[in-house]
């Protein structure tokens, strides 16, 4: 699973968190339901936020179940947004369809050198996208948008662009997907400010994908929007703070029926993934290496966050052994 917005349990206390692994199991699990196990694959972070925002604006339309034990969730039942909520068929058609525009990427590059493994691939992606398409016929959106906002992305790459000539296309393509939320929930005031928190949404999206790859694609000679725009990483982080400052704002003209949790991700889990990637190890030309965790956080906590796990939030004590508060959220 990948993606900006990357929750630990210790930050979303109380209810939050199980939320959003609601949100997340219920994609993962939409995915499996609708289009097959492998379509699994294609979960991520921050495509369940078209879920959590549906949810947020009017809770009724994103129904819930009980799911059965799960390895990812430790052996553990759990309740999940619904393969029935619009909102997370929604986050799957989106998914589905710009996985499968990824792949078909890769193969026009020649990035799959062996011939079957392209031909299988080929399939796969033809597959996804047609999938994709119905699955947001399904709750009226049309994706077409998406697959036009890749196809754009390409030609801005093949000629000389401004740096937010090529984030445009990342841009129109969440705002469309936040944007229809408001359809999906028959709140029309909505419609506007969403839009604009996607296309701020996908610029920061854009900008970290390029600033975490910066190193990469330089040795391996690939295309990186930063090195073609000469941009440097202390005007890539302005773009991205400001973008971020636009969220704030238009976060707060949203009339939500409970923005707690889609407010944590929107708001300050992005906060936290723009100082995440301009780290002392990302600005020195590499990504940061996870921080080193003690105790029990060393052995099980896998998130990326930059939280001292071994203290919980609510007593201010030592987790595991050392603390016995109901809920306490420093055992992720």
């Amino acid at each position: 699973m990948f993606g900006i917005v990357r929750p630990c349990r210790h930050r979303l206390c109380g209810g939050l968190h199980q939320a959003w692994m609601a949100h997340l199991c219920g994609l993962c699990l939409t995915l499996r339901d609708e289009h097959g196990h492998l379509a699994r694959l294609v979960t991520n972070y921050d495509g369940l936020l078209v879920s959590v925002l549906t949810e947020a604006q009017s809770p009724p339309s994103a129904p819930h179940r009980k799911a059965l034990a799960c390895a990812l969730r430790g052996f553990r039942g759990a309740e999940v947004v619904s393969a029935r909520s619009e909102g997370a068929r929604l986050a799957a058609a989106v998914s589905l369809v710009l996985a499968a525009t990824k792949i078909r990427d890769h193969i026009d590059d020649g990035d799959f050198r062996n011939r079957l493994v392209s031909g299988v691939s080929g399939r796969i992606a033809r597959s996804w996208a047609e999938r994709g398409a119905h699955t947001a016929a399904g709750v009226r959106f049309d994706s077409t948008v998406l697959t036009d906002a890749v196809g754009r992305q390409a030609l801005l790459e093949a000629r000389p662009s401004t740096l937010l000539e090529l984030t445009e296309p990342a841009e129109t393509a969440v705002a469309a997907a936040f944007g229809h939320t408001a359809v999906l929930t028959d709140k029309p005031g909505n419609e506007l400010p969403l839009t604009e928190i996607g296309r701020r949404f996908g610029r920061v999206v854009h900008l970290l994908d390029a600033a975490e790859d910066l190193v990469e694609d330089r040795r391996r000679g690939a295309f990186n929007p930063l090195d073609a725009t000469g941009t440097s990483l202390v005007r890539t982080r302005q773009l991205c703070e400001e973008a971020h400052h636009g969220i704030t704002l238009a976060f707060a003209d949203l009339d939500l029926v409970d923005g707690a949790l889609a407010r944590a991700l929107l708001v300050d889990e992005v906060g936290r993934a723009i100082q995440r990637t301009f780290s002392v190890g990302v600005s020195r030309g590499h990504r940061a290496d996870r921080r080193q965790r003690k105790g029990r956080c060393r052995d099980h906590c896998d998130c990326s966050c930059d939280c001292d796990c071994t203290v919980c939030c609510k007593c201010g004590r030592g987790g595991g052994d050392g603390c016995s508060c109901d809920g306490c959220c420093c055992d992720c």
